[in-house]
């Protein structure tokens, strides 16, 4: 039996709120640039970002778009939107076209912020989006011509001036519950667009808390962050778990694995996080006598390549940390602290917030200890799993079979309770950390006129657990597009990290009895002469955009 837990203030706005009368001094977030934000003034203008949102009409329960590049600007605008009671819609800074409408209409959101860079890929969509009414732009003052109302009925103002003209914040904010919806996050989809996870306030609680307290955070501690705003980790993991523990974070705008050693010196980080191939890539950096002469102790890693593992934990003088979760249920699975290195596993359960079972994916009985079965899994406590996805009830259905959420990925455990991960049972495409929509891209593909089927997949790439985009295509009769003209109707309808690395011309594609695609047949089939590859062919995405 588990002890009911208190979430009474388990809200993004209280933790806020605690941790700045607690110490409002101390530096709640530095930029790899210098720029700073201490507890105390996160509070106050995160409640002036509240109030020009509420001058625009923000109401609680409002979504608000949120595309901005990380920085301190970025969590002003979802912490202000927490604060109001509305629900932050941070989205990804590379979305254009369609992925971009999708979100931002799905979402139904009326208002947005947006950074001044950006304003062109918002312009090139504007008839398409059907709700949005007011954007908030970082950066305007040098594009006044932008300001004022356009094509579609969207109002652009300027954050800035916004800003300046809202009253300092108060305490007078709505109330606030757990069960609320705080964020929604966007994570792939593959028959179909992506999905917008629908995450209560407990939830993004529970990954920052968790997160605290499995790698041991406390004020003294530093953690170097660069993973995006628009992803769980980065948002909730590391802004948020200092923002619970009263630690220092440094933010970075991206991650360059050249840089990487000498950012953790230069921020005197104790604390990162990574995915895989990231790690991948900073091994793959030239070796050197002073690669462990840094005061960092973890790493908190999904996954830690069990190749790599021993080696970077040997070379660089830092445990690595693997857990195992997802946007719709956090992370039910770590590896502990003070445990020796299990290379390849992605942890135990932690039973007191998670049910966790391996269970036959055709029966949902679960499978016999160390078999091979699919991970489901199921909260312990109220509001601290994902509550569906919006705007899709049958996805939400579907992935709740038999009272359990199914989550796609495979492994197996072993009698003392370590889960290894082996492999995802569904068509996800997994690339450099993005979860890819194999559906955009084949959407994209349709609308070029030489092109009347498309398929994309993922093929292993060099990195562990890590994917290339393959695209195959059948064309209409007498109508093959060059490679590289595809590509570059690709690149000018899709966020360049979902532009395929491969291309394949086909006749005809594998299928069921029922003339379903057989996408993972198109998986096995190993790249050959018969395969374009844009790499091979030295094609830089940038110049294929702008000619």
């Amino acid at each position: 039996m588990h002890a009911v837990v208190d979430m009474a203030g388990w809200t993004v706005g209280e933790l806020l709120r605690v941790q700045a009368q607690r110490a409002p001094d101390d530096v709640f977030i530095e930029m790899a640039d210098g720029q700073s934000l201490n507890y105390g003034q996160a509070w106050r203008e995160a409640g002036r970002m509240a109030q020009a949102l509420r001058a625009c009409g923000v109401e609680p329960g409002h979504a608000v778009v949120i595309m901005l590049p990380n920085g301190l600007s970025a969590v002003l605008a979802w912490l202000g939107a927490n604060l109001l009671g509305a629900v932050d819609v941070t989205i990804n800074t590379g979305y254009r076209g369609a992925s971009l409408e999708h979100a931002i209409n799905q979402s139904q959101a009326r208002h947005m912020v947006l950074g001044a860079e950006l304003l062109p890929v918002l312009r090139a969509s504007e008839g398409g989006l059907v709700h949005l009414r007011t954007c908030l732009v970082a950066g305007l003052a040098q594009r006044e011509d932008m300001t004022g109302r356009h094509a579609g009925g969207i109002e652009v103002r300027d954050l800035a001036q916004a800003l300046a003209a809202a009253p300092d914040g108060d305490d007078a904010w709505p109330v606030v519950r757990p069960s609320d919806i705080a964020s929604i996050i966007y994570t792939s989809g593959t028959t179909g667009p992506a999905k917008g996870v629908l995450m209560p306030h407990a939830q993004v609680v529970l990954l920052a808390r968790q997160t605290a307290e499995k790698l041991r955070i406390d004020p003294q501690d530093v953690y170097y962050s660069f993973h995006p705003l628009y992803h769980m980790a980065g948002k909730f993991m590391q802004v948020l778990a200092c923002l619970v523990a009263g630690a220092k974070l440094v933010l970075d705008t991206h991650f360059d694995p050249t840089r990487w050693l000498q950012r953790v010196r230069d921020s005197g980080a104790t604390l990162s996080g990574a995915h895989g191939p990231m790690l991948e890539m900073i091994r793959a950096q030239p070796p050197g006598a002073r690669d462990s002469d840094h005061r960092l102790r973890a790493i908190c890693s999904a996954p830690f390549p069990r190749h790599i593992a021993e080696d970077f934990e040997r070379r660089f003088g830092v445990r690595g940390v693997e857990v195992w979760g997802m946007t719709e249920v956090g992370i039910p699975l770590w590896c502990p602290m003070d445990a020796p290195l299990r290379a390849g596993s992605c942890g135990r359960v932690d039973e007191r917030w998670f049910e966790f079972a391996i269970v036959d994916p055709a029966t949902d009985v679960p499978v016999p200890t160390g078999g091979i079965g699919e991970f489901v899994v199921r909260p312990r406590h109220p509001w601290t799993l994902f509550q569906g996805y919006i705007g899709m009830p049958d996805k939400t259905v579907a992935a709740w079979r038999n009272l359990w959420f199914h989550t796609g990925d495979e492994g197996r455990m072993d009698e003392e309770g370590w889960v290894y991960f082996q492999d995802r049972s569904s068509d996800r495409i997994r690339r450099r950390a993005e979860n890819i929509p194999a559906h955009d891209i084949e959407v994209a593909a349709r609308q070029h006129p030489a092109v009347l089927e498309a398929v994309a997949v993922g093929t292993p790439s060099e990195f562990a657990g890590d994917d290339d985009i393959r695209l195959f295509v059948i064309a209409r009769p007498q109508a093959a597009p060059a490679p590289e003209e595809l590509l570059r109707h690709l690149a000018r309808q899709l966020p360049h990290f979902m532009v395929p690395r491969y291309l394949e011309f086909v006749d005809e594609f594998p299928r069921s009895a029922t003339h379903k695609v057989q996408r993972a047949l198109l998986r096995q089939r190993a790249p050959g002469p018969q395969t374009w590859d844009r790499k091979a062919h030295h094609i830089d995405l940038r110049s294929l955009i702008h000619t």
